[in-house]
């Protein structure tokens, strides 16, 4: 039978307190300052009836020192729970920082392969609004499960010692309270906090991929029917929110009617003492006043339980993400290949996770020296596989894939990937200078060598018309820059990796045949000394290639018609 959630309860808890166990001396101090903020109090309403009592003539002791202790309870109260505030939020905030550079770990090494099903939006919506939500965990839930666990037994114990009448009364309320109820309201509403989580990061996918192909929308009218759909998950997200309303609600007014009953039933107990001749009268009455102050710790773990669905949903899909096993490890003896002046593709077979359809089969090509390469074929026959494997962003299923003779898995990531580059048809520009961009594979190049890399790719006259040159950030101009501009940016940034390997998957597809021209006679001027492949559909684009492959049923065929000239 499958389970309905991967972790159970104690599981996360156990987890979340080991997240925590970076800053556990700030929770401590936190879980301390919340105590004595509950004990407080409870210390003030018994100091209060004391001093009621005092002033009524029937206890000893001055009142002017009940009514001191009194004050210090109140002092005590606004501190512990200042205290409280200030240096768990300090210490959440700290272990959130850390947990959102692990998830940014784990999903560089998931990607690409074993994110491939996951809509971005999802996992944007778990690396910054899930994370956040686990935030309440360690400022909220920590302190009141310890305070929680100590009040209940601090009042029982001075029940015992006054009066075990109250004990008898207290303890089925604090069981109910405390521990059942909260333990089988977060059991019964896990489903209902993964659902709202679930539907978030739906909405937030959608409205990406809204933001995303807002031009498209426009252009084909699109936009009536995305806005249905923005509509229809709304409703899915308030049907969501309206049963976590409904759950919260229960959760907390629940809990609301034992402490009630609690307190008349600790009224009727005291009566019912003062009416039979209690030999205790004053500890009788300021019990009373103690007990009926306990349970406002109690009643706050209603509101810690209600939240915590959200947040316990929130930590499964985190921990959902993070113990997924990456399809792409280093290797554990990892050997260098030195410059790539051979790659081998030797019966390689490989088809996308559990999927039947079969990408590439028995698939061989032997690549040497600066030999350009052009790989042709239909639409989904395997060509830019084949350059994932070279990069491997995945393994090949069977067969081998030697650099230099050594089998690809056995180099490590790093090295592989520094002396192969990737230029794509559309090249991504991030959120930062043009110049960080050129440097996306050496961020600590020299600005010479960026300018000589841009000099290189043809870009250095474009950046001299930019409003900051070098320093002109991307973040809105990047929208402006043509595909030609932005190509050369790719091109730019190879320059300066200097690789062994250039590998290309539709360079211009979105050039005009002027552009496309300059690029490739970039290529040829700055790149004759290194290993080319080409995926292409355009012939001019593949025009200079020494060999020509076409795909064909996941083989290589040496093509007709290979010019077999110099690019």
């Amino acid at each position: 039978m499958r389970k309905r959630f991967a972790y159970s309860i104690p599981a996360m808890t156990r987890r979340l307190l080991h997240i925590a166990a970076p800053v556990k001396g700030t929770l401590l101090v936190s879980t301390l300052a919340s105590i004595i903020g509950n004990l407080s109090q409870m210390g003030l309403m018994g100091f209060g009836a004391l001093l009621l009592l005092s002033c009524a003539g029937m206890v000893g002791g001055s009142p002017w020192l009940y009514g001191g202790l009194t004050a210090l309870s109140a002092l005590f109260i606004v501190l512990g729970r200042y205290t409280e505030g200030v240096v768990s939020h300090a210490g959440a905030y700290r272990l959130l920082a850390s947990m959102r550079v692990q998830l940014y770990e784990t999903i560089r090494k998931l990607a690409p392969a074993c994110l491939m099903d996951r809509e971005k939006g999802d996992i944007l919506n778990i690396a910054v609004s899930d994370i956040e939500t686990v935030e309440f965990f360690f400022a909220h839930a920590i302190g009141p499960m310890f305070t929680v666990i100590l009040l209940p037994c601090v009042t029982l114990g001075l029940a015992l010692w006054f009066q075990p009448l109250f004990a008898a009364v207290l303890l089925p309320v604090y069981l109910i309270v405390s521990v059942i109820f909260p333990l089988a309201a977060v059991k019964a509403g896990r489903g209902v906090g993964m659902r709202y989580r679930a539907r978030l990061g739906e909405m937030k996918s959608l409205v990406l991929e809204s933001v995303y192909g807002l031009k498209d929308i426009q252009i084909f009218g699109f936009a009536p029917r995305r806005m249905e759909q923005v509509r229809e998950k709304n409703r899915e997200i308030n049907r969501a929110a309206h049963g976590m309303t409904l759950h919260r609600q229960t959760v907390s007014s629940a809990p609301t009617f034992f402490v009630y009953l609690a307190r008349i039933l600790v009224i009727a107990a005291a009566s019912w003492l003062a009416a039979s001749g209690t030999p205790n009268p004053v500890g009788t009455v300021v019990l009373s006043f103690v007990a009926a102050a306990s349970f406002s710790s109690t009643q706050s773990l209603t509101m810690v339980v209600s939240s915590l669905l959200e947040t316990y949903a929130a930590a499964e899909r985190l921990f959902l993400i993070e113990d997924t096993p990456p399809e792409i490890t280093e290797p554990e003896h990892p050997v260098s290949c030195g410059p790539i002046r051979k790659v081998e593709f030797d019966h390689v077979g490989f088809s996308y996770g559990n999927s039947s359809r079969i990408i590439l089969q028995d698939f061989c090509l032997t690549v040497t020296g600066a030999e350009k390469v052009g790989i042709v074929g239909e639409s989904g026959i395997g060509k830019s596989t084949v350059l994932r494997l070279l990069l491997r962003f995945w393994n090949a299923k069977s067969g081998q894939i030697r650099m230099n003779g050594i089998p690809i898995e056995q180099i490590p990531l790093t090295e592989l990937r520094r002396r192969i580059a990737v230029l794509e048809q559309d090249t991504f520009l991030f959120n930062g200078s043009i110049a960080e961009n050129i440097a996306l594979g050496r961020p600590d190049a020299a600005r010479e060598e960026i300018e000589e890399a841009a000099r290189r790719a043809g870009l250095s006259e474009f950046i001299r018309t930019l409003p900051d040159g070098y320093e002109t950030q991307m973040g809105q101009m990047g929208a402006r820059l043509s595909g030609g501009e932005r190509q050369r940016v790719g091109i730019a940034r190879v320059m300066l990796m200097d690789p062994d390997v250039i590998v290309m998957d539709e360079p211009t597809s979105s050039l005009d045949v002027l552009h496309e021209k300059e690029l490739l006679q970039t290529l040829r001027g700055e790149c004759g000394d290194k290993m080319l492949l080409i995926v292409s559909h355009r012939h001019s684009t593949l025009t200079g290639c020494s060999r020509i492959i076409r795909l064909e049923n996941g083989r290589a065929f040496e093509a007709e018609g290979s010019t077999g000239g110099e690019m």
